[in-house]
C-alpha cells in the first residue's frame, strides 16, 4: 500500500512542541491550503485545513524557525485519528505525519528568523531511522506551482 501526500500552504498557529517521556520531540499544528478556480466566470477560493504533527529532530526544527503565518511545503502520510468525546460519541479526524519539509519563506518575509530565500528553499528531512521509506526531496517554488 501507498500512503503519501505533499501540501503547500501557510500554517494557521504557532508551533506547540511537548517532549514524550522518551525525551522525543513532537510537534503539532495546522496548515492552510488555497484553491482557486473559476466557476461561472466567477473567480472562487477554498481553504482546506490540515492538522500536522512533527516528530523528533524536524519537530525541533520546526518550532525553530516556523511560526503563524510561515509558507511551507510538508510531505507525509495521512494518518487517521480516532477517539471517544465527553459525551461519549466516537470522533474522528484525519491528519499528515510529516516526513520531509521546505520551507517557503523568504528572509524579509520573518526579519526576527533566519529564513532561506525563496530560490534556494531550506529542507529538512527526518533522519532515515525514524521512516520506514526515504522520500526523494523535491525543489519547488511558488512560480512553479501550476494552480
Amino acid at each position: 500500500m501507498f500512503n503519501k501526500i505533499i501540501l503547500v500552504g501557510n500554517l494557521t498557529r504557532d508551533i506547540e512542541l511537548r517532549y514524550s517521556q522518551s525525551g522525543m520531540g513532537i510537534a503539532n499544528t495546522a496548515i492552510a491550503t488555497t484553491r482557486k478556480y473559476t466557476s461561472n466566470g466567477e473567480k472562487k477560493e477554498e481553504v482546506c485545513y490540515v492538522d500536522i504533527t512533527f516528530f523528533s529532530r524536524s519537530a525541533e526544527v520546526a518550532n525553530q524557525y516556523l511560526r503563524k503565518g510561515s509558507k511551507i511545503l510538508v510531505e507525509g502520510r495521512l494518518n487517521l485519528e480516532q477517539w471517544v468525546d465527553q459525551n461519549g460519541g466516537k470522533r474522528s479526524k484525519h491528519s499528515v505525519v510529516v516526513e520531509t519539509m521546505q520551507m517557503l519563506d523568504s528572509k524579509g518575509d520573518n526579519a526576527s528568523q533566519a529564513q532561506p530565500s525563496p530560490q534556494q528553499p531550506h529542507q529538512y528531512q527526518a533522519p532515515a531511522q525514524q521512516m520506514p521509506s526515504q522520500p526523494q526531496a523535491i525543489e519547488i517554488s511558488e512560480e512553479t506551482i501550476p494552480f
